[in-house]
């Protein structure tokens, strides 16, 4: 007989029956969430943002499924703000709560600074694509991702033409590991600092001229410049691991061009 809407008989918790596959998880959760999150900048203050976040645990082979909604509980039990120094609390709680051997979050958000143009000075903001990407098993692990758009200006073009070079914008997506703090003004400012020219949120003339000519004095293949950031990314001596891709959005090519470079030792590997 079945038990009516109203029993107050205990409920079979499907996800804890056997599974008789032999197939273990590496990852099972939810993703998709947006959530609000707060993150540390260079002058010791919080810029409250909104992140997407993702949760994950392993699921051992002998488990039908996880639980959840244990996800969306413990993160809506941080009173609807996330950040950095609480993501390890949370990893904890997830491995606890969902009998896991290994957590995941990533949380990925728009961070903004404010950037004056470079001879009126007048300020704007710029928006930055960033990812927190943490995990706790054995080892605990965190890369931080910043994604940075920039200008380039043609070595070969400058070169070989009468008049002008051909430039274009680009994308330079850097991910680490460090040691201490790095911020992410830090890695901004190191892209923008080896690329032919950064972005700014607002430009008159004057600008537009000092912006031309700094491109045009500085030109960079994306081979340089993924060259540049990695022996600048070197000196840093907090960063332990780094991965930096480049990609041009080529101007005068159906085609766009990349390269990318990856330095250091991350967890878990025997080198």
């Amino acid at each position: 007989m079945s038990a009516s809407a109203g029993s107050t008989a205990p409920l079979v918790d499907v996800q804890a029956n056997p599974d008789e596959r032999q197939v273990p998880i590496a990852r099972v959760g939810v993703k998709n969430i947006r959530f609000p999150i707060a993150v540390r900048d260079r002058r010791q203050t919080a810029q409250y943002t909104v992140g997407t976040i993702e949760m994950s645990v392993d699921l051992p082979q002998q488990f039908k499924g996880t639980h959840m909604s244990r996800f969306m509980e413990i993160l809506n039990s941080y009173d609807g703000e996330v950040s950095v120094e609480a993501i390890p609390g949370i990893l904890r709680i997830m491995r606890r709560r969902l009998a896991a051997e290994t957590a995941h979050l990533r949380a990925s958000f728009p961070y903004f600074m404010e950037k004056r143009a470079p001879v009126t000075d007048v300020a704007g903001l710029m928006s930055y694509d960033c990812t927190f990407d943490a995990s706790l098993g054995s080892e605990e692990d965190f890369v931080l991702t910043v994604e940075v758009p920039i200008a380039t200006l043609c070595p070969c073009s400058r070169e070989i033409s009468a008049r002008g070079a051909h430039n274009q914008r680009g994308l330079v997506t850097l991910q680490a590991r460090f040691q201490g703090e790095l911020w992410i003004e830090e890695l901004v400012e190191l892209v923008e600092d080896s690329a032919s020219c950064g972005l700014y949120p607002v430009l008159k003339r004057a600008d537009e001229k000092w912006v031309t000519e700094r491109a045009y004095d500085n030109p960079r293949f994306v081979e340089d410049l993924v060259r540049e950031i990695t022996v600048r990314l070197r000196a840093v001596e907090r960063v332990t691991w780094f991965h930096v891709h480049v990609v041009n959005f080529e101007s005068i090519h159906e085609h766009d061009a990349y390269a990318q470079v990856e330095e250091g030792t991350p967890p878990g590997s025997s080198s």
